[in-house]
């Protein structure tokens, strides 16, 4: 448990996004995924996520953790519902989602959106390796409410509030997996490198350097290890090697950029590390299933 109150303590959480949606209609998409965590709440209906179709009921939630792709049906699913990729999903949003009318009776949700990163680098839940998960908290439940009321109205204090409830939000979810013993395996496996100071030294490293070669030679120069050895040692620790979490960390800050700025794809890219923009939108395309203008665009109008 110490191990984790120093992750707790170390957290950075960064709300993003909150809303409350209402179904239109019935649809499944067949990868859904983003670069940030998801907590949902069916207030009312039902949804369903995984190849199994799990079902997510009236009054619990669903965690979508960032960086994993899976399906997810919003509203009943059945042989009948239909499908769409993530790609087409964002096209034409507003076919299957809206913003809730205040005398509307159909089925809806709230979901709030942030990140949450250790020594304000690494990807908390990312890192972990946790996969999709349903929550019966009626604390978490309630605090999910309490966002999307400081969000619809213009309190004294709001953001600062919304900024708390946050990070309440990730603690209950770090709590409920810690209490009913979810991912134990995957937990002590995926936990250890938090102890590792070389290893958060080259995390650092590669967060504040985005733009600049960042080559095996590189890291191995900032974890005072061998150049034949860092590429080892990062898998060992992490289980994936580095050069493929230098192009999360930088998909996923191209991703921020084109949310929150209206530089170009091309100035984006080059900020990111992408010398070639052409490469940078085939990558981008790759990893995320959808161009980099579309991501742009999904921002204007509804979004999940």
């Amino acid at each position: 448990m110490e191990d984790y109150n120093r992750v707790i303590e170390s957290l950075s959480v960064r709300y993003i996004k909150a809303k409350e949606l209402e179904i239109a209609q019935p649809v499944k998409v067949l990868n859904a995924y983003d670069v940030e965590n998801t907590i949902i709440l069916v207030n009312k209906g039902v949804m369903a996520f995984g190849t199994d179709n799990e079902k997510v009921n009236e009054g619990e939630l669903l965690f979508l953790p960032a960086g994993k792709m899976i399906s997810v049906t919003y509203g009943s699913s059945n042989p009948s519902t239909h499908a769409v990729t993530n790609e087409d999903f964002i096209s034409s949003r507003e076919k299957y989602l809206r913003k809730r009318g205040e005398n509307s009776t159909s089925d809806y949700f709230s979901y709030v959106t942030f990140d949450a990163k250790v020594f304000d680098s690494v990807s908390l839940f990312t890192s972990l390796d946790m996969p999709p998960f349903v929550i019966k908290s009626s604390k978490l439940a309630q605090l999910v409410k309490e966002v999307i009321q400081e969000t619809n109205h213009e309190y004294a204090g709001k953001n600062r509030v919304v900024s708390i409830y946050t990070d309440q939000v990730v603690i209950e979810i770090i709590r409920y997996v810690l209490n009913h013993q979810l991912f134990v395996e995957k937990l002590a496996t995926n936990s250890t490198y938090f102890k590792d100071p070389r290893l958060i030294d080259i995390f650092s490293f590669i967060k504040e350097n985005l733009s600049d070669d960042l080559s095996n030679k590189i890291l191995a120069n900032v974890a005072n290890v061998s150049e034949d050895y860092v590429g080892q040692y990062f898998k060992m620790m992490t289980g994936i090697n580095p050069q493929d979490y230098i192009e999360y960390q930088r998909m996923e800050a191209a991703v921020n950029l084109l949310r929150t700025t209206k530089k170009s794809i091309r100035a984006i890219g080059n900020e990111v590390g992408y010398k070639d923009t052409a490469y940078f939108c085939r990558r981008f395309k790759m990893m995320f299933g959808i161009p980099a203008g579309k991501m742009r665009r999904r921002e204007s109008s509804l979004s999940m």
